[in-house]
C-alpha cells in the first residue's frame, strides 16, 4: 500500500524528521467506554491530548484509569472543530495526529502517517478510498454525499482527493498556524448557534487551508473500523450541508487572497507600495 503524493514541498522548514515527536489529539464526546480499549493501544508517543466536550459518562476518568499520562484539557464550546483547535494550542511535539476516539481508527496505521511526514510532506491525509483503504462503518447515503462533497472539492481546488471528510490525518505541528481557527477560549455565542469551524466540518476547513496554502499533501489509505460503543454524533444532514457551506465560503475566501496576491505582484502596484513605504519612512525621521 503507498501513498499518493499532491503537491510540492511547502517550504524549507527545518524539521526534526529523525525522530520526531508525535503528539496525539484524540476530541471525545461521551466516549468512556470505546476510550478504555482504544487508549491502551495507543503507541508509546510523546504525548496524548484528551479534549472532553462536556461529557457526563465518565470520560475523563476512564482516560485516566486507561492512558495514566494522558493530557486532558476542557473544550470552551461545543463541536469536534472546537475540540480539535483547543488540542493544537496545547500540541508540544512535532507532528500532530487526529485520532477519533470511537474505534473506527487504527492505531496501528499511526506510523504509517508519521513516515509519510518523515518522507517529506506536510500533510498526510487519510483515504478510505485510495488503494489499500477501505470502510466497515460507512452508510450508503453518508458514502453517497462524501463522494459528491469530494467532488465539488476537486472541482474548486484542482485537486485529486479520494476521501475529503474522513477525520484521521496527520501533519507537522509548524503547520498549525495556517489553519487559522476560531479561537477555541472564546465563550460560544448567546444564541445559541455553532460557531462556524467548530463542528464536523473541520476536516473539510483543515483540507482547504492546507490546499489553498500549497503545502505538500499526501494521501494514505486507512481502514475505517466500525464504532466500538455508543451512537456517532454526526448527523448526516445537517453536517452535510456545514460541510457544502463549508467548501463555499472557502473557496470564495481563496479567491479573494489569490486576486490580493496577483494585484500585490503587479509591478505598479508593488512600485506604489514601494514608495508610499519609502515616504513613510521619511516622514517618520523628520518627525523625529
Amino acid at each position: 500500500m503507498g501513498v499518493t503524493h499532491m503537491t510540492q514541498h511547502f517550504a524549507g522548514l527545518e524539521r526534526n524528521t529523525r525522530d520526531p515527536l508525535i503528539s496525539i489529539v484524540v476530541p471525545a464526546l461521551n466516549e468512556a467506554l470505546n476510550l478504555s480499549v482504544v487508549l491502551p493501544q495507543l503507541p508509546k508517543v510523546h504525548e496524548v491530548i484528551l479534549v472532553d466536550g462536556g461529557s457526563v459518562d465518565g470520560t475523563v476518568m476512564a482516560a485516566r484509569r486507561a492512558l495514566p499520562d494522558v493530557i486532558t484539557v476542557l473544550q470552551a464550546r461545543r463541536g469536534k472543530g472546537n475540540a480539535l483547535a483547543a488540542g493544537f494550542a496545547r500540541v508540544t511535539g512535532d507532528i500532530v495526529v487526529m485520532f477519533d476516539a470511537d474505534g473506527s481508527a487504527d492505531p496501528a496505521e499511526i506510523s504509517r502517517f508519521v513516515e509519510t511526514l518523515k518522507s517529506g510532506s506536510d500533510f498526510a491525509k487519510g483515504s478510505r478510498f485510495t488503494a489499500g483503504g477501505g470502510s466497515a462503518d460507512i452508510t450508503p447515503l453518508r458514502n453517497l454525499g462524501n463522494k459528491f462533497l469530494n467532488g465539488v472539492f476537486n472541482l474548486g481546488w484542482r485537486t485529486r482527493y479520494t476521501d475529503l471528510c474522513y477525520g484521521y490525518n496527520a501533519f507537522w505541528a509548524d503547520m498549525i498556524p495556517l489553519l487559522d481557527l476560531p479561537d477555541h477560549r472564546t465563550a460560544a455565542p448567546a444564541n445559541g448557534k455553532m460557531v462556524w469551524g467548530d463542528g464536523f466540518e473541520i476536516e473539510t476547513l483543515i483540507n482547504c487551508r492546507f490546499a489553498a496554502a500549497g503545502v505538500s499533501i499526501a494521501e494514505v489509505p486507512s481502514v475505517e473500523k466500525l464504532r466500538m460503543f455508543g451512537e456517532t454524533n454526526l448527523r448526516t444532514f445537517q453536517d452535510g450541508f456545514r460541510v457544502l457551506k463549508t467548501l463555499m465560503t472557502e473557496w470564495r475566501r481563496t479567491r479573494s487572497i489569490r486576486r490580493m496576491e496577483r494585484k500585490l505582484a503587479r509591478p505598479a502596484v508593488a512600485k506604489a507600495s514601494s514608495s508610499a513605504s519609502g515616504t513613510s519612512s521619511t516622514s517618520s525621521r523628520f518627525a523625529a
